[in-house]
């Protein structure tokens, strides 16, 4: 299951554009934000995240989780080799839904942070809250 959204440009409106969810990957004007893929490897849920997990895009990463773990759902990993920037929502979305699975006896484990995002963790301590692997192999080794 692969959900996209995208940033869509408005010429009438001085006013800032909203991100949309939008099935379709053909628009002229849009500026793809994020993306997020929902798949199962073994009894692990992975969600592979690009683009950019930002205020405007954050609840739907959310709330797919969140279905996930209704589900029964208990072992998650976050990959993000293929996204360069989370602002301060997409860190609290992360700690919200880390103590939501911790909360139902699950775990939440990250992956694949680049440079940038890794030492946005370390001066945060969010580091001391997630185990953080190096890819989603090494994250899903263990579970």
């Amino acid at each position: 299951e692969t959900v996209r959204f995208y940033h869509v440009m408005s010429i009438r409106t001085s006013k800032r554009p909203k991100p949309q969810a939008i099935r379709t990957q053909d628009n002229a004007r849009s500026v793809q934000l994020m993306s997020f893929q929902l798949s199962k490897v073994n009894d692990v849920t992975l969600i592979e995240v690009e683009g950019q997990l930002i205020v405007g895009n954050r609840q739907e990463l959310k709330q797919g989780v969140l279905d996930k773990l209704e589900g029964g759902d208990l072992k998650f990993v976050v990959d993000f080799a293929n996204t360069g920037y989370i602002d301060s929502s997409g860190l609290g979305v992360l700690v919200s839904l880390s103590k939501k699975i911790r909360e139902q006896g699950g775990e939440l484990r990250l992956s694949s942070l680049n440079e940038d995002l890794r030492t946005l963790f370390e001066l945060t301590k969010l580091d001391t809250l997630f185990r953080i692997a190096d890819d989603k192999d090494q994250a899903l080794e263990g579970f």
